[in-house]
């Protein structure tokens, strides 16, 4: 008896969130750059991104940074129209806006089709590769070795 309650509530839980997600639609996409992975949820809004719980101007502080995690929206003339909402770890500040923004345009890619082509043209669908190489043995970092000395 008391096996088939817990069943029913586990049940009711489910039932709750797949509500709640219908309610509000969202558009998820992942991107990444260096060591950093961004998980953006986008949204209809009036313009908002929320980075792990902060406003961008807050967590990037750099007009720069700024302008590439916005750079999507802007090229889809969407900034008005989309909140997003990101939760990005690991690398450092410029690597994390690089992943934002990956992660925006996969979204937009997402939530309609046709833009493709316009975020494909300006090199925003295409996941920068370079990462750190690793520090080899007998070098002091990946390619530099110690100073030759003939005499």
């Amino acid at each position: 008896m008391q096996d088939l309650s817990i069943l029913m509530r586990l049940r009711l839980k489910r039932l709750r969130r797949r509500i709640r997600l219908s309610e509000q639609t969202y558009f998820r996409g992942t991107g990444r750059r260096k060591t950093a992975i961004a998980q953006v949820k986008l949204m209809k809004g009036k313009g908002a991104v929320i980075v792990n719980g902060k406003p961008l101007e807050e967590v990037f502080g750099i007009d720069r940074l700024q302008s590439t995690v916005l750079e999507p929206l802007r090229a889809t003339e969407t900034t008005e129209k989309l909140s997003a909402v990101v939760k990005v770890t690991g690398g450092g500040s410029s690597s994390q806006a690089g992943a934002i923004s990956h992660g925006i345009s996969r979204a937009l890619v997402n939530m309609d089709e046709s833009l493709r082509p316009k975020l494909r043209s300006l090199g925003l669908l295409t996941r920068d590769a370079r990462v750190k190489e690793r520090k080899k043995y007998g070098l002091r970092r990946a390619r530099k070795a110690r100073q030759y000395r003939k005499r």
